[in-house]
């Protein structure tokens, strides 16, 4: 039985730890914070409550595999699951609208059609057949397997080329394309909503269309193939119910310890550092940290090496960031209310240049950005029937273009949120109690799934490192971020841990 030390209580080092804890390991997770669950936050005001992370589940079956593996008690009888039905409804920059049924490919072309005129829903049900090869080509190696040693096969997309005739079509093949994902938009949708359909997903994940590879594809077939899940209670208590799965299974959590150091012993990890001068021996260490940190706690030694998946040397202060704004709003939600909007930008190409920038010139911040709007039905989330708990969201620049420490630039943003939100929410500004806004910062947006092409740049650092004994686990590791990728990265760190490093994934 080895003592496995557990840097973070985010939800794949949780996912890690729990596991770990049922093959009969000794785990103990250190957490600087003062609480559980990584992005998975909560606040609360006056009886009302908010996530302040993702608000919805998808590919919920690696938490329940989780909570099979880890106990009798399965998923559903820790949390109250429920499918999202519409999915969402989406209200495009023209003012048409479209409401979207949730996890029904023929409902969801029958719903385009109808909402964007005949034929429409066709061509992206379309598009999402050639996402649905990109997922069967990635799916094991990109999440369900630990990242492979030759991952640079991974570098090539999978979304597969059309045949086109004519001077300037494609050559037809089988072979992988190198185009971006707005390319593959402007290409085979045509309708500008269809576009903005697409790239929202993307953006939502923080990847910008005009760079990511056509495999990110994968991310609207994702939620249109497997569903959208709501917690009761909201995502904070699925991270409660993994916390208390680890307690259960003699996890030992210790908060406000600051991990400084990783000790090294005869060539491999050997426990942690702490800030106030303790140390913890272990024979296996897990990190749940952002892979840029990792190095420092190694004292500077490279965790990857020459040839690996490696993260950048630096934050990138271009990375996107996630404004939230919590609205407490009086007044009952009218039955028909849908549980997610997403209100378009008006100026798409304006958005992008401003989120990610446009050339090397200065960014201009977009004055009215696609908004996405949550209204749970969820007793949990307000203090009675007569009022009501919205969550608006939006991805922007966390640095350059507005100074967010600036009270008065925060506000004229939260200003344009709710604006925008109007949209979905009819009268909303005359409902509004009180709002509070939740400033962008580093790490506030989840990092998406690790995507294949673009010669793996889009790829995360694998969970082995170049020193025995040390694994990394998180969204900032493969494969990649939101709650069920996470999840999946505690599930490959346990079984490289309990199977060696030669283990290849579960069957």
């Amino acid at each position: 039985m080895a003592g496995i030390a557990v840097i973070g209580a985010g939800m794949g080092a949780m996912a890690a730890a729990a596991r770990l804890a049922v093959a009969g390991h000794r785990v103990a997770v250190f957490e600087r914070g003062a609480t559980y669950g990584g992005a998975l936050g909560r606040f609360e005001r006056d009886g009302f409550a908010f996530d302040t992370g993702p608000g919805l589940l998808h590919l919920p079956a690696v938490y329940r595999d989780l909570f099979v593996k880890t106990g009798r008690e399965p998923l559903e009888r820790c949390v109250e699951l429920t499918q999202v039905d519409p999915a969402g409804r989406h209200v495009f920059a023209d003012g048409t609208t479209a409401t979207l049924p949730n996890a029904s490919r023929a409902g969801v072309l029958a719903a385009l059609d109808e909402a964007l005129g005949a034929g429409v829903g066709e061509r992206w049900s379309d598009l999402l057949v050639r996402a649905r090869e990109a997922w069967d080509a990635t799916r094991r190696p990109l999440l369900e397997e630990p990242l492979w040693a030759d991952w640079q096969v991974l570098g090539r997309d999978p979304y597969p080329a059309l045949r086109r005739r004519g001077l300037f079509g494609l050559r037809g093949g089988k072979g992988p394309t190198t185009a971006t994902l707005a390319e593959v938009a402007r290409r085979e949708l045509a309708d500008p909503r269809l576009v903005a359909l697409l790239e929202s997903h993307a953006l939502a994940y923080g990847f910008d269309p005009r760079t990511a590879p056509a495999s990110a594809a994968v991310l609207p077939y994702m939620e249109q193939t497997f569903g959208s899940w709501y917690v009761r209670g909201g995502m904070r208590a699925l991270a409660e119910a993994l916390y208390e799965r680890c307690r259960a299974r003699t996890v030992e959590f210790t908060f406000g310890a600051e991990v400084t150091g990783i000790l090294e012993k005869d060539g491999r990890a050997a426990g942690v550092e702490l800030a106030d001068g303790r140390v913890v021996e272990a024979e296996f260490v897990v990190a749940g940290v952002d892979p840029v940190r990792l190095p420092g706690l190694c004292a500077g030694r490279a965790p990857w090496g020459d040839g690996d998946v490696r993260p950048a040397p630096g934050p990138d202060e271009r990375a996107p960031a996630r404004l939230t704004v919590c609205l407490g709003l009086r007044g009952a939600r009218p039955a028909d209310a849908v549980h997610r909007t997403v209100v378009h930008a008006a100026d798409r190409a304006a958005e992008l240049a401003g989120v990610f920038g446009d050339g090397p010139g200065p960014r201009t911040p977009c004055a009215r950005p696609t908004v996405t709007v949550l209204r749970p039905d969820d007793p949990t989330t307000r203090p009675d029937d007569d009022h009501q708990a919205v969550t608006l969201t939006a991805t922007v620049a966390p640095h350059g273009p507005v100074d967010w420490s600036a009270p008065e630039a925060l506000e004229r943003a939260a200003d344009e949120l709710v604006a925008g939100a109007e949209a979905a929410v009819p009268g909303l500004r005359e409902r509004v109690l009180w709002r509070e806004v939740l400033p962008p910062a580093e790490g506030a947006l989840v990092p998406g799934p690790a995507l294949a092409g673009q010669e793996g740049r889009f790829l995360r650092p694998g969970n082995r490192t170049r020193i025995p004994g040390l694994y990394a686990v998180g969204g900032w590791s493969h494969p990649g971020g939101g709650p069920a990728h996470a999840g999946m990265s505690g599930a490959l760190v346990a079984g490289l841990i309990v199977n060696g490093d030669d283990w290849h994934g579960s069957e």
